[in-house]
């Protein structure tokens, strides 16, 4: 049965500051500035005491994932934290997130992905925007640390499109609520955007993390399968070579096809919030709009916002100031409040 949700707005816009106005200003800025927000990892500072712990995740086929832990003290619920591609918890954005969640009176549990961050070392798999299996384990295993509490979840990026196609396809136990975060909805359209232009930048980047992930865990023998990522590969490429190897598809576009969820939306059945960015460089928010979407899935576009950028004015009008944390502590509101009914 689909839950039909109709959360309040969020009537405060970002308003970038004139040094970040534009996706690509707002994309990069918002990963050069230091955020603000909670550290998930036990060498972080304490939060009101209270430490980050991790631990471990395993999916059943050898591999493994570290989650950290922040127990609130008097939780409404638990909230999962996905990251995006090439990242882990030490994110600026899985901490703006955590701090939303911790505002929200919430536990935060939040995963990294197979060989990312403190799991490095644990996988022999690579992961990719379809692993929604590894993200429903690692709900349960939150479930069964925290059995008395409701669970909710938040992805962005790689892990907003894998949450989506959990919920579209069932493909594990379904968290209370989702919010995804500028989900790559059409992949093979993203993957070719990310070749345009200056969006080249950005495809590098990514490139190179994840072509030195591959090697350190090949020299660390937990994958004995020695991929070959060429200079000037592109993501495209990365996906043809590693991707459809190690996640069985038959190649890149299989792949594409078969874990992109812009055709998917409609099926979605539990209370879900997408947000996307009008100027987002990497994922083209027209897939979004043009979407058939649920009853229960709320879509918010703003204007400004880039690739989880979404640096707004502080008060001064020359400085920024994150817009996240606050948009995403109101829809989480929304949620627990959709779920209390």
């Amino acid at each position: 049965m689909t839950l039909a949700f109709e959360p309040r707005p969020f009537c405060a816009a970002c308003r970038p500051p004139f040094w970040a106005k534009g996706g690509h200003a707002q994309t990069i800025w918002g990963h050069l500035l230091q955020a603000e927000g909670l550290g998930l990892e036990p060498d972080h500072q304490p939060q009101n005491g209270v430490r980050a712990a991790d631990y471990r995740v395993d999916l059943g086929d050898g591999d493994a994932l570290v989650a950290s832990e922040l127990k609130h003290p008097n939780p409404r619920a638990a909230v999962h934290l996905f990251h995006g591609l090439s990242g882990d918890t030490t994110a600026d954005y899985m901490r703006l997130a955590a701090l939303a969640a911790w505002r929200s009176g919430c536990t935060v549990l939040a995963t990294n992905h197979r060989g990312c961050g403190r799991g490095r070392g644990l996988a022999a798999k690579s992961y990719h925007s379809g692993s929604s299996e590894d993200l429903a384990m690692a709900l349960e295993a939150g479930r069964k640390r925290h059995p008395d509490l409701a669970h909710f979840a938040i992805g962005f990026s790689l892990s907003a499109n894998a949450l989506l196609l959990l919920l579209a396809e069932n493909l594990g136990p379904a968290p209370a609520g989702v919010i995804a975060v500028n989900p790559p909805v059409d992949l093979e359209s993203t993957s070719l955007r990310m070749h345009a232009g200056f969006n080249r930048v950005y495809e590098q980047r990514f490139v190179k993390r994840l072509r030195e992930s591959l090697q350190q865990r090949f020299l660390e023998h937990k994958d004995g399968h020695e991929y070959v990522i060429p200079p000037g590969a592109t993501l495209w490429d990365v996906d043809e070579i590693v991707t459809a190897h190690s996640g069985g598809f038959k190649d890149a576009r299989d792949y594409y096809q078969q874990c992109s969820t812009h055709k998917r939306l409609s099926k979605i059945s539990i209370p879900t919030v997408i947000l996307g960015a009008a100027d987002d460089p990497i994922v083209d928010v027209a897939c979004l709009r043009r979407a058939r979407l649920s009853a229960s899935t709320y879509l918010h576009i703003e204007p400004s916002g880039g690739h989880i950028g979404y640096l707004t004015r502080s008060a001064s009008g020359l400085g920024a100031k994150r817009w996240l944390p606050e948009f995403l502590e109101h829809m989480l509101g929304e949620l627990l409040r959709s779920h209390a009914g």
